[in-house]
């Protein structure tokens, strides 16, 4: 049993509609963290100034 290793395994990216996952990879401590990464809702549009009547 004491010679299991304690590998982390590597997950694949998860994605959803507005948004991914990815993981991180571990630290000193051995702490595997993930990144968000959120897609915009809508898009920006530049103002024009409307035409008087």
């Amino acid at each position: 049993m004491s010679d299991n290793k304690k590998d982390k395994v590597e997950v694949p990216d998860g994605h959803s509609r507005f948004l991914v996952t990815r993981q991180k990879k571990a630290n000193e401590k051995g702490f595997v963290g993930y990144d968000t990464v959120w897609e915009p809702f809508h898009k920006e549009v530049d103002y024009e100034t409307p035409k008087k009547p």
